[in-house]
């Protein structure tokens, strides 16, 4: 490893360090959870060519099948974090079949849900080609599929559990997520898989003890060199390139996510403040609060739901805040009525 590599990667561990300091403050770490996730999928969609407008990301109440094809399409990838994360917390082992459901999750509803989906692919798939292309023109193919393909697969993920005191976690997690991708498991889906391997990793091995880290918006912002240095490892076995891309990238985003969640926090207090200055001590006013942070866009069926409260109480709730300042009445073309928190999305949107 180079001087400058060794560098980027200790820089970039001291990050993730500063990182999981902060999470551990949060009174309630599991709250800012779903934003950051939200902000993820956003990105990481967006790195695969399926775009969906963070606000509307945003606004999708977890309960609602979304309409829109391309919001579908990224809210899966919330659904399949979530069933990933928990499958982490309840102590469970990463696995072939584990992340077999997830890609179900991902991409359930879509195109891509066809008899493929969920399980590891029995087809040859090609990266950079296009319609009417040969195979051979494709600027790199995976391993064609079949027992040996399969085998190592479950050699890959077996390697990523293992335990080894020699190899940096965050190298490790470079390290896999370019062998996650270069075997391309699935007919669909394998990027954003792949991109969240990189947070899990990090959380089982202790680096982070939230899994809040969103690494998705620096590629996306670097998506051709991202791939670029991807493909210089299998070409010209160009290691400390892409190791050093990596740790610059998760530092990066480490980073980001300190930052944005130390604001979060600040609005939480402040906005409670509010609600405090205007008289509103009862506790499902601070407890709207919290909600609004974890949904930032949101109508008062929702709050009723969230809150356990009746449509009425809701409605009087929403309204006492809207007139504390803390929400505000969301205009856009749906056909409900939904509020937000304008301090709350002006740091999830900037």
């Amino acid at each position: 490893m180079s001087t400058a590599t060794f560098n980027t990667v200790a820089n970039a561990r001291a990050s993730l360090a500063a990182l999981d300091a902060s999470a551990r403050q949060l009174p309630n770490p599991g709250l800012l959870r779903q934003p950051t996730l939200r902000q993820e999928a956003q990105s990481t969609s967006a790195l695969e060519g399926t775009f969906g407008p963070l606000e509307q990301v945003l606004g999708v109440d977890a309960d609602e099948e979304p309409t829109d094809a391309a919001i579908r399409e990224v809210f899966n990838y919330v659904i399949a974090a979530e069933h990933a994360f928990q499958w982490i917390d309840d102590g469970r082992p990463l696995t072939v079949g584990m992340l077999e459901s997830m890609q179900g999750i991902l991409v359930d509803g879509t195109a891509a849900d066809t008899g493929q989906a969920g399980r590891i692919r029995t087809t040859q798939v090609v990266i950079g080609s296009h319609r009417g292309a040969h195979v051979r023109d494709a600027r790199f193919r995976p391993p064609p599929p079949g027992i040996y393909f399969e085998d190592r697969v479950r050699d890959c993920i077996d390697w990523v559990m293992r335990s080894n005191r020699a190899i940096d976690p965050l190298i490790k997690a470079g390290m896999a997520h370019y062998q996650f991708e270069t075997l391309h498991p699935f007919n669909d889906g394998n990027g954003r898989i792949g991109r969240l391997l990189i947070v899990l990793q990090l959380h089982l091995s202790g680096v982070l003890s939230e899994p809040t880290l969103t690494v998705s918006p620096w590629f996306e912002a670097r998506r051709a060199e991202y791939y670029e240095r991807l493909l210089a490892v299998s070409t010209t076995g160009d290691w400390n390139g892409w190791i050093e891309f990596f740790a610059a990238g998760v530092g990066a985003a480490a980073e980001s996510t300190a930052s944005q969640l130390t604001d979060l926090l600040q609005v939480q207090n402040d906005l409670k403040s509010r609600v405090r200055a205007a008289g509103l001590r009862a506790e499902n006013a601070m407890r709207l609060v919290d909600y609004a942070l974890a949904q930032p866009i949101f109508t008062v069926r929702n709050v009723g739901r969230h809150l356990g409260v009746t449509s009425t109480r809701a409605r009087t709730l929403v309204g006492q805040l809207v007139d504390a300042g803390v929400l505000r009445q969301y205009d856009d073309s749906s056909y409900s009525r939904r509020f937000a928190a304008p301090d709350v999305l002006a740091i999830l949107l900037r």
